[in-house]
């Protein structure tokens, strides 16, 4: 089974140039959790820049979070990201690369904020959902595909689905008019093979349709950029990774790794070092993001990250030993 995936779904090694591959730069969405999306235009800008330079697929700027739930002012404009916001930075968007905004199941007013798309510069709708929320995903999507969208599926924290549950839900997900499904790793949970056995399960599922497969990995156990690559060599052909891993608590797959290891002539490092060394170093003194001790912790017992990403805001940041002994008495 593994030996017919690669062969049908890789169309080669990860030696050799696999021209189906399309990477999606959620930094500004996923780095977004760190400050409330309080990002400057600059920023912005400055990594939407890079984006189209470096020859990336799709930039996911940020949420389309119910302003209900996220007050304006509390939250930046990149957690509802209204076209206003978002044609300031990009105008009518006159590239290749291809704009994405999340919406969260039971936390976006999807029906009245996504706007048909022939009145939006968003070309991408990526609707997370956890799989006790599919319900509520199914509606989301249709709605999006009818407004004229392409669609993707976040089916979010793999890691704690049963796999009665995850082979029941693969399914239901692959009958929509989404054009991928995101395999997501929300705790930074799985090892290698576990990736490796999940994406043949996806890939099967969605034999003969037409349609993709994507990964969303954390760097909890510093493996996302590992995890990753073992979802590529076995058919995943979405892969989303952000500039210098940013992103909630451990971060997310460092684009600069991802692009320095695919044999793709479509995409170009330089930029993204650029972007890197110009505009998100310069914010490691204002924002904590990337591999540390407590989400080893948390991604080992498989649990979300926020017990820790608290512990590192307290006044003992680097108290291990009581944040161990305080997860397994939890446990």
């Amino acid at each position: 089974m593994v030996e017919h995936v690669k062969n049908e779904r890789s169309k080669g090694t990860w030696l050799t140039y696999r021209p189906d591959i399309k990477i999606l730069d959620c930094t500004i969405r996923d780095g977004g959790l760190i400050n409330n999306h309080h990002f400057t235009d600059d920023f912005v800008r400055a990594v939407y820049e890079a984006d189209v330079a470096a020859g990336m697929d799709y930039m996911e700027i940020g949420y389309r979070g119910s302003k209900k739930i996220y007050p304006p002012g509390e939250h930046g404009p990149w957690k509802h990201c209204d076209e206003e916001d978002v044609r300031r930075i990009v105008g009518d968007n006159p590239t290749p690369l291809k704009l994405c905004v999340m919406a969260d199941a039971e936390r976006t007013d999807y029906r009245e904020d996504i706007l048909p798309k022939q009145e939006s510069v968003f070309d991408a709708v990526r609707v997370a959902t956890y799989i006790h929320q599919i319900p509520t995903a199914l509606d989301m999507v249709h709605d999006a595909h009818e407004k004229g969208y392409e669609v993707i599926l976040q089916l979010m924290a793999v890691s704690v689905i049963q796999e009665a549950e995850l082979e029941e839900a693969l399914p239901i997900l692959v009958d929509t008019p989404v054009s991928a499904i995101y395999l997501v790793d929300s705790f930074g949970a799985l090892y290698s093979e576990q990736v490796r056995d999940l994406i043949v399960t996806y890939v099967k599922a969605i034999e003969g349709t037409g349609k993709e497969i994507g990964i969303h990995a954390h760097n909890a156990q510093q493996l996302a950029y590992a995890n990753t690559i073992e979802a590529l060599i076995m058919g995943a052909s979405r892969l989303d990774a952000t500039l210098n891993g940013m992103g909630r608590g451990p971060g997310n797959c460092p684009m600069e790794l991802l692009v320095g290891f695919l044999k793709n002539p479509k995409f170009h490092i330089r930029p993204v070092l650029q972007c890197i060394q110009d505009y998100v170093l310069p914010l490691k003194s204002e924002m904590e993001w990337g591999p540390k001790i407590p989400y080893m912790i948390t991604g080992q017992l498989n649990l979300h990250p926020r017990t820790a990403i608290e512990m590192r805001k307290s006044d003992r940041p680097d108290d291990y030993v009581t944040f161990y002994d305080k997860m397994m008495e939890e446990e």
